[in-house]
């Protein structure tokens, strides 16, 4: 395993990485749930999953996507053609690769919050390791069965993800990932406190 492998692990994951950010910050509205509860008491998911983060959160992650499947083309035709870094099939088969990280990553996101619920952890509650790997877990499954759904039609050469994606991404993104996303955490609510504390003054 090279250097090249990590650029690579990044290069896939920033469209989730951007997603999850984004559905965060731009969300809110009315919850995905509702406000409904579960025969157990309380909510299915909570405030914090909106469909304007769901929706959002997708969109803008795929946006990134779009950017770097641009990008990785003028790469491929360059000296950095080494890095072999990947322009998602380029259009029109770029959408659905892109739309599978990006709403599969928030997907993930949500089905993790329903089983939180479930053992009774609130809204910003720390739930290691599934709050830092949900997203990732949903984004790789739903683009791995995407992937398979364009192969079967024939409208991919091979298997996207078995091309693009190995062991060793999987494993390097399953790392550092949660140390990305504590690392985030922890500055988000130092500036969200700070500017409590501001607004207070």
């Amino acid at each position: 395993m090279d250097y090249t492998v990590i650029v690579q692990a990044f290069w896939i994951v920033i469209p989730i990485y951007v997603a999850n950010a984004s559905a965060m910050i731009v969300g809110g509205g009315t919850p995905i749930d509702f406000k409904k509860t579960w025969k157990d008491g309380r909510r299915f998911l909570g405030d914090g999953k909106t469909w304007r983060g769901l929706f959002a959160g997708t969109f803008l992650g795929m946006t990134a996507g779009f950017g770097l499947a641009v990008v990785a083309f003028y790469l491929s035709e360059s000296e950095y053609d080494f890095l072999g870094l990947t322009n998602f099939e380029g259009f029109p088969l770029m959408i659905p690769l892109l739309f599978s990280l990006c709403f599969g990553a928030l997907l993930g996101d949500v089905v993790e919050s329903f089983f939180k619920r479930r053992i009774g952890k609130d809204r910003g509650q720390d739930w290691i390791p599934f709050d830092q790997l949900d997203f990732l877990i949903g984004a790789l499954l739903t683009c791995f069965m995407i992937s398979e759904f364009l192969f079967l039609l024939h409208l991919t050469h091979g298997q996207w993800f078995f091309l693009n994606i190995t062991i060793w991404h999987i494993l390097i993104l399953l790392v550092v990932t949660p140390l990305i996303h504590i690392t985030a955490n922890v500055l988000f609510r130092k500036i969200k406190n700070k500017n409590t504390k501001n607004l207070r003054v």
